[in-house]
C-alpha cells in the first residue's frame, strides 16, 4: 500500500524537519467530535485514503463516526494537523459477546516510529473496556509483520486466517484481544469475511490494511 503523506503537504519545509525535534508532550490526542465533522472529516479521509487503492465512500466514514464517534481518536501535531487516526465500533455480536472492532488506523509518514499508532490503539482499548466490551477484533494482512507485532505487543492473538480477504487477493489474520476471563470459551471463531460489519451495506466495505502503523 502507498505511504501516508503529510496532512499539509504545502508545509513541506517546516514539517519535514519538525517531527524529529518534537517531544511526545508536543502531540495532542483528542476524541472525535461530531459537531466538528466539517473540520475533521476531510483530513481523516485524506490521511486514510493515502493507503487505499480504492478510496472509501464518505458514507463508510459516516457509518462509523455517526454511531461510534466516541471510539474515534485523533493525534494532532503542534500546528493542529491530523497526523494519526483510529476508528472503531462496538456492538453486540451474534455469538453473545459485546465486540469491539478496529476498522481503521493510520499515521502520517513523517511521524511514524514515535509510538503514535500504539497510543491510539491503547486509547481505543481503554475506551471499549470502559464500555464493558468483552473482546476486540480486527484484520490485518498475513505479511504485515509491523502491524502484527504492534497488536501482539498489546495482547492480541491470531484467531483465524482469512483466505483472499483483501481486494488484491491477499489473506488476512483475524486478531482478537479478550478483555474478560472466559470470553474465549463462549464459542469457536466461525465468522467469515464481511459478516461482522452489520447493517448498512458494510459487507462490501474495503478494509484498511494497517501497513504503516509502525510503533
Amino acid at each position: 500500500m502507498a505511504d501516508h503523506g503529510d496532512a499539509n503537504p504545502e508545509n513541506e519545509t517546516s514539517e519535514a524537519v519538525a517531527p524529529k525535534a518534537l517531544q511526545d508532550s508536543d502531540l495532542q490526542y483528542i476524541q472525535y467530535e461530531a459537531s466538528k465533522e466539517e473540520q475533521y472529516l476531510p483530513a481523516i479521509r485524506q490521511l486514510i485514503s493515502k493507503d487505499l487503492s480504492e478510496p472509501y465512500s464518505i458514507y463508510v466514514y459516516r457509518y462509523f463516526l455517526y454511531q461510534w464517534g466516541d471510539l474515534c481518536y485523533m493525534a494532532l501535531s503542534p500546528s493542529n494537523d491530523l497526523i494519526g487516526i483510529i476508528v472503531c465500533k462496538l456492538e453486540p455480536h451474534r455469538s453473545g459477546t459485546y465486540r469491539g472492532y478496529i476498522a481503521m488506523l493510520a499515521t502520517a509518514s513523517p511521524y511514524r516510529g514515535r509510538g503514535i499508532a500504539t497510543q491510539l490503539v491503547r486509547q481505543a482499548i481503554d475506551a471499549m473496556t470502559a464500555r464493558d466490551a468483552d473482546e476486540i477484533v480486527l484484520e490485518t494482512e498475513v505479511s504485515n509483520t509491523a502491524s502484527l507485532k504492534l497488536y501482539e505487543r498489546l495482547g492480541f492473538i491470531r484467531s483465524k486466517r482469512l483466505h483472499r480477504y483483501y481486494l488484491n487477493g491477499n489473506a488476512a489474520f483475524r486478531l482478537i484481544l479478550y478483555l474478560k476471563e472466559g470470553t474465549a470459551l463462549k464459542r469457536p471463531e466461525h465468522v467469515e469475511h464481511g459478516a461482522d460489519m452489520g447493517a448498512g451495506g458494510m459487507q462490501d466495505m474495503r478494509r484498511v490494511d494497517e501497513a504503516e502503523m509502525y510503533a
